[in-house]
C-alpha cells in the first residue's frame, strides 16, 4: 500500500512524489500533403513503433496539425517531434522513418521545423534521401535553406537538406489509478485530450496512453525493463503494491517536450483535467529515486 503523504486536487488524492525525466536530443519535422487525410496517414506511419527508446529507435508523436496558412508550402500539414539519446541515433531514425514512410507516401513533402539550430547541431535528411533520385535529383535554394526535389512516380518529393535539433526532455509522466478499466480509460482520455493542446510536447504512446508501465530491470537478466508490478491491480496480493484499496485499473501518460517548462505545463494540464473525472482514486508519478534522470517534476508544484 502506498504510504506517501498525499495532497489533494478537486478532492482526489495526489501523491507527494515526482516524475523523473531524461535529457534527450530532439527534432521537429513538418510534413505536408495534398489533403488532410494524407497528412494524417503520413503522420501515423512515420510515428509508428516509436513509443520508448527502451526498444525503439526514437520516441515520436504529433505535436499539432497545421492549416494550409501555417504550413511552409500552403498545403495542410503536421508538426512531428522525435527524440533519441544522441544526435547520431536521432539522425539515423529520422532518415529511415522519413525515407520509408514519408518519401513513399502520396503527395507528401518534408521540411525542417527547427531551421536555426546551427550547422553543428543539424542532422542530414534530404542530403541523404536525395540519392534515391539516382542522379535526377535537383537542389533548390529557399532563402538560406536548401531543398531537394526528388523525382517520384506522382511528381516530386520535396525534402529539406538538413533538419535542426535541440536538447529535449523525455519521460515526464502521470499515473492514474481508477476504480475500473472503463472509468480509468475515460479519465485518461480526457487528460490526453487536454494535454495534446500543449505545443512543444508529444505523448508518444498509443493514443497517448500506456497500459504497460515499466520498472527498471527484471528477474530475467537480459531485460532492461519489466512490468511495474507495484501498479498492477492483479498482483496486489503477490507484490509490494502501491495501489490504494479498490483500484482496478492504472493508466500512465508519458510526455516528451523541447524544454522542462513545456513538459511541466503538459503535466499540470493533465493533472488538473484528470482530477475532475469520475472514478479516479489517486494520481501519482513514476521515478527511480532521482538517480537516473536529472529533470524532476514534483506533483506538489503542479497543483499550486
Amino acid at each position: 500500500m502506498n504510504t506517501q503523504s498525499e495532497l489533494t486536487l478537486n478532492d482526489v488524492p495526489v501523491c507527494d512524489t515526482f516524475a523523473e525525466a531524461f535529457t534527450t536530443v530532439g527534432t521537429r519535422i513538418i510534413v505536408t500533403a495534398l489533403t488532410v487525410p494524407w497528412v494524417k496517414i503520413a503522420a501515423a506511419e512515420v510515428c509508428g513503433y516509436a513509443t520508448s527508446v527502451i526498444a525503439c529507435d526514437a520516441e515520436a508523436g504529433i505535436e499539432k496539425y497545421l492549416t494550409a496558412n501555417e504550413s511552409p508550402d500552403g498545403r495542410p500539414g503536421v508538426s512531428l517531434m522525435m527524440f533519441a539519446f544522441s544526435r547520431s541515433a536521432l539522425e539515423k531514425a529520422v532518415i529511415n522513418r522519413v525515407g520509408q514512410c514519408i518519401l513513399t507516401c502520396p503527395t507528401t513533402a518534408c521540411y525542417s521545423g527547427v531551421p536555426d539550430s546551427g550547422k553543428d547541431k543539424n542532422i542530414n535528411l534530404g542530403n541523404q534521401l536525395r540519392f534515391f533520385g539516382d542522379g535526377f535529383q535537383v537542389s533548390k535554394k529557399w532563402d538560406n535553406r536548401r531543398l531537394w526535389r526528388i523525382p517520384v512516380m506522382d511528381g516530386e518529393f520535396v525534402c529539406e537538406d538538413q533538419v535542426g535539433t535541440f536538447k529535449g526532455v523525455a519521460g515526464g509522466n502521470l499515473l492514474i489509478c481508477a476504480t475500473d478499466q472503463k472509468s480509468g480509460l475515460l479519465a485518461t482520455e480526457a487528460a490526453v485530450s487536454s494535454m495534446q493542446k500543449i505545443e512543444k510536447t508529444i505523448l508518444p504512446f498509443p493514443g497517448g496512453i500506456v497500459r504497460s508501465g515499466s520498472k527498471v530491470g527484471s528477474r530475467y537478466s537480459k531485460l532492461k525493463a519489466s512490468t511495474n508490478d507495484a501498479y498492477c491491480p492483479t498482483l496486489r496480493a503477490q507484490t509490494n503494491s502501491n495501489l490504494p484499496e479498490g483500484t482496478g485499473c492504472v493508466y500512465e501518460i508519458v510526455i516528451d517536450g523541447d524544454s522542462f517548462d513545456a513538459v511541466q505545463q503538459s503535466m499540470q494540464t493533465g493533472l488538473k483535467t484528470v482530477s475532475q473525472q469520475p472514478g479516479v482514486m489517486q494520481i501519482t508519478a513514476g521515478n527511480y529515486g532521482g538517480k537516473l534522470g536529472k529533470h524532476h517534476f514534483h506533483l506538489r508544484d503542479l497543483i499550486k
